[in-house]
């Protein structure tokens, strides 16, 4: 972060309610919620100061933000499934009944046992005989008591 980006951002905090809208005026082309906190204030207005710095997000997490968004209008208790990034090549580890299961993270999908597979649950399945999470199986999640299965068994 340079040096004027850093200071820009600690002047936020000294600023006065007045000056923090004048500002919010000048970098949103708009006068900010009347009713809006002072923290959440300074926190917007820092996050468009860095934003006009370094440039904005993609297009792809603007589209899921959009995606997440209409899922949450239309369930608000939804569960949404975030897509684990793990980086190709890492190598996934799993003992099960004291035999030790390799995966290996590819650019899309699993390799297990020299095939391919689209996702961690299908290796779950074929490695307990039972519907399991895939990455509760492998360890990328945890859940919620004693019971992982998907089934509820």
């Amino acid at each position: 972060m340079s040096a004027d980006l850093t200071v820009r951002l600690a002047q936020l905090s000294s600023m006065k309610k007045r000056e923090l809208w004048a500002l919010w005026k000048q970098l949103f082309k708009g006068t900010a919620p009347p009713q809006i906190r002072r923290e959440l204030l300074i926190r917007i207005l820092a996050f468009r100061i860095q934003e006009q710095v370094h440039g904005g997000l993609s297009a792809e997490t603007r589209n899921r933000l959009r995606e997440l968004a209409r899922q949450f209008a239309t369930n608000p208790d939804a569960e949404i499934a975030g897509i684990s990034r793990i980086k190709p090549g890492t190598r996934l580890i799993r003992v099960w009944q004291g035999q030790s299961h390799h995966v290996t993270v590819l650019d899309q999908g699993y390799s297990y046992s020299g095939k391919r597979y689209s996702s961690l649950s299908q290796i779950a399945r074929l490695i307990t005989g039972t519907r399991w999470s895939g990455p509760l199986f492998f360890g990328l999640k945890r859940g919620s008591g004693e019971n992982h299965h998907a089934d509820g068994s």
